[in-house]
């Protein structure tokens, strides 16, 4: 007999920008997922033909409603949104990029059921090749030993563990996080200081810090099709990835920093934003 713990429903918010090659594909998978009650699109001021194409699906199936906002506030404001317009007590948070199996949100949710205590999920995410993205599990950033030790930021990845079903890990992937509904309220949800990465980082520390375990689910892998709607503005986003890496360290680690340390991690994430910067407007000459 299912237990309404096990059957209680699933909220998919979905965070929009230009993601009309994408969205079509992304919203039919989350249509036919097992366990999805609510589906909400928070749109943030696409100009290609997102909105028309959520509009589509929002006309066909009645969980699935719409926020268009006419400016774009950030991917965190647009989670909070959605989440806010949502009544299920499971959460997920879902890239327009990222394309779920049928069984992939319902047995995620088994897995945080009868996890030990709360828990901020995760899964093994692949490429279109295959390939594992290192991104899905990864270690807090430690922004001073990197300025000492450089290559201590390619040692961010936390290896795969196949032996474990729930590898425990600092930070997964924002592509796609389940998590209950109530923790997710007393964290307070995303930092809105945030426009674009680093919140899911921030997220998954603060998660910690209230208690819950953060954790991917090595036996449940996704295809997320990345970059698809960054590749028009890649400098604007370089610009808001950098300045969230620059607000992550002043809210977790600079106030355990001298001054020097501080200036050095500053201009450390400013160079090397001007050199991805310039490597970008390099090739599209």
């Amino acid at each position: 007999m299912t237990s309404s713990v096990e059957a209680a429903g699933i909220a998919v918010v979905v965070v929009t920008h230009e993601s009309a090659t994408s969205i079509d594909d992304c919203l039919m998978r989350l249509r036919t997922a097992h366990g999805v009650d609510e589906i909400r699109v928070v749109d943030n001021a696409s100009t290609d033909d997102t909105m028309e194409i959520v509009q589509r699906h929002a006309l066909q199936d009645a969980r699935l409603r719409f926020i268009a906002n006419p400016d774009n506030p950030g991917f965190a404001v647009g989670c909070n949104q959605g989440a806010r317009d949502t009544h299920a007590p499971w959460l997920a948070f879902v890239n327009p990029d990222l394309m779920v199996e049928a069984d992939t949100l319902s047995r995620l949710r088994a897995h945080a059921r009868h996890a030990a205590g709360e828990v901020l999920l995760g899964v093994d995410l692949v490429d279109e090749g295959g390939v594992r993205d290192a991104a899905a599990r990864r270690r807090d950033p430690l922004f001073a030993a990197m300025l000492r030790s450089p290559g201590a930021a390619s040692r961010l990845a936390v290896p795969v563990d196949d032996g474990q079903v729930l590898q425990p890990v600092d930070i997964v992937s924002g592509a796609l996080m389940l998590m209950p509904r109530a923790l997710f309220d007393r964290i307070d949800g995303f930092d809105e200081g945030y426009r674009l990465h680093a919140e899911d980082m921030d997220l998954c520390r603060r998660a910690r810090a209230a208690g819950a375990r953060v954790a991917v689910a090595n036996d449940i892998r996704v295809l997320h099709i990345r970059g698809v709607s960054s590749r028009a503005r890649p400098v604007f986003v370089e610009w808001h990835k950098h300045r969230g890496l620059w607000r992550y360290f002043r809210k977790f680690e600079a106030a355990r920093c001298g001054m020097a340390t501080r200036a050095g991690v500053f201009g450390a994430i400013w160079l090397h934003f001007g050199a991805v910067a310039a490597r970008i407007l390099l090739r599209r000459r």
